[in-house]
């Protein structure tokens, strides 16, 4: 995709409070590194981003696409979560909720805009999720306006909720899509999402997690380990569940 140099902001609601998490990814980001004494080199290194793209994103002059969280992400070994939220939070020890659940409603959800896509994220407080939901508004209605295809770990269903739509990836031919087609395929292809015609084009986009990395994949299993130990026998315990890696 095409570097942009949009701000990434929270939406506020029509009486004027902000809607989903206030604090931005790049603030969180910075504060991480600082405190692990990396330089933006060494971050580049860890997240295959350049460092020119990392300094946008620490001081909030470019938006986060879906593929540069999963990246920035796993070379944190942080959850994607952690960069909605605040460093204390980032920072805090993981634990594994049980019976969980997040409502959001209408226009709520952290919201992210780029040049080819308005973003939002339902659920965006809830960490260790084995899929991600982003309900987007389709922006480039042509391959040259939306640049290079992305391509990120996982596999990917999409919805369309309003208008129409073509998914191009580097496989196929384009598929035409509208209001209630929906289309699974593996994330890791190059793929672009492209509104037909004039009109509003609206998605409903589920993006699986690939395997964390092993430190914090470690970490999940020590925590659900101990939210298990007091109400299960060792030997009766099941072991963790796995995310699938697409494959």
């Amino acid at each position: 995709m095409t570097s942009n140099t949009r701000a990434v902001r929270p939406k506020r609601d029509p009486k004027g409070s902000v809607s989903g998490i206030a604090s931005q990814p790049g603030d969180t980001l910075r504060a991480l590194r600082t405190q692990r004494g990396w330089t933006l080199s060494e971050l580049s290194d860890r997240t295959g981003l350049p460092i020119s793209t990392l300094s946008k994103v620490e001081n909030n002059r470019m938006s986060l696409t879906y593929d540069k969280l999963t990246r920035i992400s796993r070379g944190l070994e942080i959850d994607i979560a952690d960069l909605f939220g605040s460093s204390s939070q980032a920072a805090a020890p993981q634990q594994v909720p049980t019976g969980r659940r997040s409502i959001t409603r209408a226009n709520e959800g952290y919201a992210i805009d780029t040049d080819n896509y308005g973003q939002r994220f339902p659920a965006s407080e809830l960490r260790q999720k084995r899929f991600t939901p982003i309900v987007a508004e389709i922006r480039a209605r042509s391959l040259q306006e939306f640049g290079e295809l992305i391509r990120h770990p996982g596999e990917e269903f999409a919805l369309v909720l309003e208008g129409s739509l073509e998914l191009h990836t580097d496989l196929y031919a384009p598929a035409r899509l509208e209001v209630g087609d929906s289309i699974y395929f593996d994330s890791n292809m190059g793929h672009a999402y492209i509104a037909v015609g004039d009109a509003t084009c609206r998605v409903l986009s589920v993006c699986t997690e690939s395997e964390p990395p092993e430190s914090l994949r470690a970490s999940y299993q020590a925590g659900a380990s101990s939210a298990r130990g007091a109400t299960a026998p060792a030997a009766s315990r099941p072991a963790p569940p796995r995310r699938r890696a697409a494959g």
